[in-house]
C-alpha cells in the first residue's frame, strides 16, 4: 500500500490538515507532490539507496516530501529543527546526503551550512530562497506528477543520540523492496492494536522529525486516514483540535498529559473528547498518578508502548492491562524480553537487569560497527541498554536509563554530548551531566561542575556555561541548571561515580526514572 492507492479511490479525502492554519492537503495532492519530488530526485541523478537529509519545522510539505523520497527509493534522514549548525553539518556529512532540503524558517543556519556540506549536490529551500539554494516549489513544479517506473520503497535513517560522542544513524534494513510489497514499521499495528480504519483522524502534536511521529503519520496515511498536524503543542489547542476534527487516534508524550491536567477544569471540560478511541503514549515512562488521572478523564482509551528508534522490540499495554499492573510498560508482542545480569545470563523473575529483545527487528548503527556490536548479546539478542524487571505475569517495568540517558519532555538526551562540550570550557576542570527530577518534563538536564584553579563558582558562571553549551548543541541537550562542587566523585582510574550523584538528586523517589 501507499498513498497513491487512496489518491485513486478517495482523491478529495484530506491526507493532511494543519491544525492552526486549517490548510488541507488531499490524498490526490499528497500523491502528486510526492511523485514530483521523486521525479526531481531521479532527474538529478539520485538512485535508490542514496541518502537525503532534510530539516523542517512542522511544515505542510513535510509529509509530501517524505513520501516523495520514499517513492524514489531513497534513504531519508529527518533532522531536528532544534539542532545547531554544527550538529546539522555532522549529520549531513555522516549520512552521506546528496541532497539537503530545508525551509526559510531555517534560513540562517542554511546559510551557515553552505560551505560545510561539499558533497551535497541538491540544495532546496521552501518559502523563499537564499544564496546557494534553489526554490523547492519551483523545482518540483517543473516535474511530472506521474509515478516513477518500477518503484522501490525507501526508508528512514534517523539519528539516535550517542552514549559517547556524536549521534548515530539507525539503519533498520539494507533491503530495497518494490513499493507495493515493502512493509511499514507502524502501518500494520495501527488497525490491529489501535483499531484504526480508513477515514479515521489521527492528531499529531509532536515534531514530525522524531521517529514515532514520522512513522505513525506515514502509517496513518497507509491506512487511508487523515493526519491533523499541530504546528506546535499547546494543551488547550490540542483539546480544540480533538473536538473540531473529531479525532479518533493520537499519540502523545507524558509531558503533554501533565500540561493537559494542569489546565483549569473549566477549560478542560469545554471541549468534547468523546471521539477519541485510542490515545497512545510512549517515549518516556508515565508517572502512575498522571496516567490514573488521564484514564479517569478520558476513559480506558489510553495505550502505551516501549520501543526505540532501532525497532528491535515492541512492548505494549492497553488501559485494562495497565490498571492490573500499574507502572508497567506492557508485555512484548513481537519478541521475547529477557532481563540479563552483569554475567550475561538471565536473572530471576523480579530482579533488575539489562533489557534484551529476542526475535524482534534487526538494525545496525550507520558506520559504527563497534556500537552495533555493543548492542548485541553473544546469543544474538539486542538491547537499547535500558534496565528493568519482569513480574510474575511477564509484564515489563523500566527502572533505569541506558548509560544515564535523560528523557526530558519525551526527548532522549545523552549527557556525554554536553559533558564533552563543557569539558572544553577553560573555566571547567571536571563536569558531570545527569537527569534530575522535573515535575513537568519528567527529567531535566543538570550540570555538576568542578571549576578550574583560580575560578570562583557563581550564578553568573553557571549562566555562562549554559550559554556556551547552547552555542554548540541543541538547547534540549544543554543543562537548565548548574551546580558546583569542590570535587566530583571519581575512582583513582578516572571513572566517574555518576550513580552517587544521581542517587543524591533522586533521593525520596521510588524509581530512578519518572
Amino acid at each position: 500500500m501507499h498513498p497513491g492507492v487512496f489518491a485513486a479511490s478517495s482523491p478529495d479525502r484530506p491526507a493532511v490538515i494543519m491544525a492552526s492554519s486549517g490548510q488541507v492537503i488531499t490524498y490526490a495532492e499528497l500523491d502528486a507532490q510526492a511523485n514530483q519530488v521523486s521525479q526531481l530526485m531521479r532527474a538529478a541523478g539520485l538512485q535508490p539507496g542514496d541518502h537525503v537529509a532534510y530539516c523542517l519545522e512542522n511544515h505542510p510539505n513535510f509529509l509530501p516530501l517524505s513520501w516523495g523520497l520514499h517513492y524514489a527509493g531513497l534513504i531519508y534522514t529527518a533532522m531536528s529543527s532544534r539542532l545547531t549548525t554544527e550538529e546539522m553539518a555532522y549529520i549531513i556529512e555522516n549520512c552521506g546526503a546528496k541532497a539537503f532540503i530545508t525551509s526559510s524558517y531555517k534560513r540562517d543556519q542554511a546559510g551557515e551550512l553552505n560551505d560545510q556540506m561539499p558533497n551535497v549536490e541538491i540544495r532546496l529551500m521552501m518559502d523563499g530562497v537564499i544564496d546557494g539554494y534553489e526554490s523547492y516549489e519551483d523545482a518540483i513544479a517543473g516535474q511530472s506528477a506521474e509515478p516513477l517506473p518500477a518503484r522501490v520503497a525507501g526508508f528512514d535513517m534517523l539519528y539516535s543520540s550517542g552514549t559517547t560522542g556524536r549521534p548515530k544513524g539507525v539503519v533498520p534494513t539494507t533491503e530495497l523492496l518494490p513499493l507495493d510489497e515493502a512493509p511499514h514499521a507502524v502501518a500494520g499495528m495501527l488497525p490491529t492494536l489501535f483499531g484504526m480504519g480508513e477515514g479515521d483522524v489521527y492528531l499529531s502534536p509532536a515534531p514530525l522529525y522524531h521517529a514515532a511521529p514520522l512513522r505513525f503519520c506515514m502509517g496513518t496515511q497507509l491506512n487511508g486516514s487523515t493526519v491533523v498536524v499541530m504546528e506546535r503543542f499547546d494543551p488547550e489547542e490540542y483539546l480544540k483540535a480533538v473536538s473540531e476534527h473529531k479525532v479518533t487516534h493520537t499519540q502523545v508524550v507524558p509531558t503533554m498529559f501533565v500540561r493537559l491536567l494542569k489546565l483549569d477544569p473549566e477549560v478542560r471540560n469545554a471541549y468534547d473528547v468523546s471521539s477519541l478511541r485510542a490515545v497512545v503514549h510512549a517515549a518516556a515512562p508515565c508517572p502512575v498518578a498522571v496516567k490514573e488521572q488521564m484514564i479517569d478523564w478520558w476513559g480506558e482509551v489510553i495505550h502505551e508502548y516501549y520501543a526505540g528508534t532501532e525497532g528491535n522490540g515492541f512492548v505494549y499495554c492497553n488501559s485494562e492491562m495497565w490498571l492490573g499492573h500499574r507502572g508497567t510498560v506492557g508485555i512484548p508482542i513481537n519478541c521475547t524480553v529477557l532481563i540479563v545480569g552483569e554475567d550475561g545470563e538471565p536473572v530471576a523473575q523480579g530482579e533488575e537487569g539489562t533489557i534484551y529483545f529476542e526475535g524482534g527487528g534487526t538494525f545496525e548503527y550507520h558506520g559504527d560497527a563497534e556500537k552495533t556490536a555493543g548492542s548485541r548479546h553473544p546469543k544474538g539478542w539486542s538491547t537499547l541498554g535500558d534496565v528493568g524487571k519482569l513480574d510474575e505475569d511477564g509484564y515489563l517495568y523500566l527502572t533505569d536509563r541506558k548509560a544515564y540517558m535523560i528523557i526530558t519532555g519525551g526527548v532522549n538526551v545523552y549527557p556525554q554530548e554536553a559533558e564533552n562540550t563543557l569539558t572544553m570550557h577553560p573555566k571547567v576542570f571536571d563536569v558531570a551531566v545527569i537527569g534530575v527530577p522535573n515535575e513537568d518534563f519528567g527529567e531535566e538536564v543538570k550540570a555538576i561542575v568542578q571549576v578550574a584553579e583560580g575560578i570562583e563558582p557563581s550564578d553568573e558562571l553557571g549562566r555562562e556555561l549554559m550559554a556556551y553549551c547552547r552555542e554548540h548543541l541543541a538547547d534540549v541537550k544543554c543543562p537548565r541548571t548548574v551546580d558546583f562542587r569542590d570535587e566530583l566523585p571519581r575512582h583513582p582510574t578516572g571513572k566517574l561515580y555518576k550513580r552517587l550523584l544521581k542517587d543524591e538528586y533522586w533521593a525520596g523517589h521510588d524509581s530512578r526514572i519518572i
